[in-house]
């Protein structure tokens, strides 16, 4: 058994318990910002590939106590780094701390640095080179008040970066993030889904990759795959059976507008390219004036949108504006569906004068927002 930890967004731990519990790990344990688990090395290769709530899956390969600078040298001097790569690829090293004593996080990352390359020259007489854009190799240092563990990236590239978003918008959301909010809004494939300020098309190209059962990591590659024990076979087969279950893109009744024509070609052009677009329909569109779409003779819908922040004066004078009306726009034509909202504006349900049926904390990066649900009647719904 191998020890991980996964790191995800806060807010969305307990829906990565549920994906690693999915590719059978059985022991797991949730902390703010991920889940550490043991597992054999199948489970790590199925969680990079499938997990669409996980940004990086670490392996851990050392920890020990500190009181100084040279003691977390002498832990990395002491892992055996030259076991699981060679001194011909290229490396990368990150350090995160939480109440750490240590003066300077870029000195104990050059320390590690040091640590590795000087135990590739005792063993091998070589020593591997420092990439920070495309490394082939990361490392992870996280210290804490009096100790430090150090990790192997299995994920390379983080997870979120699935492949096929190549056009964005200003202010692009996270891929594991939108994936998290449409599994805390409880869509299912088949529901109908609309995104009224779709940007560049994160939230549809999620619910297309999951009515489509594609999985999220079956276009990319992984750190894993650069590591002196990666089991090919095993691989391989994991990868053939994630082929095996996509089902061939047709409608899914996912629906995307915005009021943006250049949002929507970047939206157009990155579903084109992932292969999803005939599960998508697009159009332009003001979200205060559209109607819901038409969904074969079902009353509900699932609404899902990340409207914009507002972060100079101006902007919030702006959405003090907008958020009436689009509280009366969501009455008038969209009774019957369940609507979510990912803001950093806690404004947001007083100015749209609806009171939100949950409220769910979650970060947008280093933005602390709300995802506000509002289930939708005919008329007011303040109480």
């Amino acid at each position: 058994m191998e020890k991980f930890f996964a790191s995800c967004p806060r807010g969305l731990e307990s829906l990565l318990v549920e994906d690693l519990t999915a590719v059978g790990v059985m022991d797991s344990q949730a902390i703010p910002g991920g889940v550490h688990f043991s597992a054999e090395w199948p489970a790590c290769y199925a969680a990079n590939l499938h997990s669409r709530i996980a940004t990086r899956i670490l392996w851990r390969v050392a920890h020990g106590r500190y009181a100084k600078e040279d003691d977390i040298y002498k832990l990395a001097l002491d892992t055996a780094w030259p076991s699981w790569f060679a001194a011909g690829q290229t490396i990368r090293v990150d350090v995160t701390a939480v109440k750490s004593p240590l003066k300077s996080l870029e000195f104990i990352t050059l320390r590690i640095k040091d640590a590795i390359c000087d135990r590739f020259r005792a063993d091998t007489g070589k020593r591997p080179s420092v990439d920070t854009r495309e490394p082939d190799v990361r490392m992870h240092g996280f210290i804490t008040a009096d100790e430090c563990t150090l990790y192997i990236d299995t994920s390379g590239a983080p997870l979120y970066q699935r492949g096929l978003r190549q056009k964005t918008v200003d202010a692009p959301l996270k891929e594991n993030v939108a994936a998290g909010i449409l599994r805390l809004s409880g869509w299912q494939p088949g529901t109908p889904l609309l995104d009224p300020m779709c940007g560049s098309g994160t939230f549809l190209l999620e619910a297309a990759q999951m009515a489509l059962c594609i999985a999220p990591g079956a276009g990319r590659d992984f750190g894993f795959q650069r590591l002196k024990n990666f089991q090919l076979g095993v691989w391989k087969n994991l990868l053939d059976k994630a082929m095996d279950a996509e089902k061939p893109a047709a409608n899914a009744q996912i629906y995307g507008s915005d009021i943006s024509p250049v949002a929507v070609r970047a939206a157009l052009a990155n579903l084109d390219r992932a292969g999803l677009l005939p599960a998508v329909t697009l159009s332009t569109g003001d979200v205060l004036e559209i109607d819901a779409p038409a969904n074969y003779g079902k009353t509900n819908g699932i609404m899902i949108a990340n409207p914009p922040y507002g972060e100079r004066l101006s902007e919030l004078d702006e959405l003090a504006a907008f958020y009436p009306l689009l509280g009366s726009a969501l009455k008038r034509n969209f009774a019957g569906w369940n609507c979510y909202f990912l803001t950093a504006d806690m404004r947001l349900p007083k100015l749209m004068r609806l009171t939100p049926s949950k409220k769910t904390p979650l970060f947008n990066g280093a933005i602390e927002c709300r995802v506000f649900e509002f289930k939708m009647v005919a008329g007011s719904n303040r109480r």
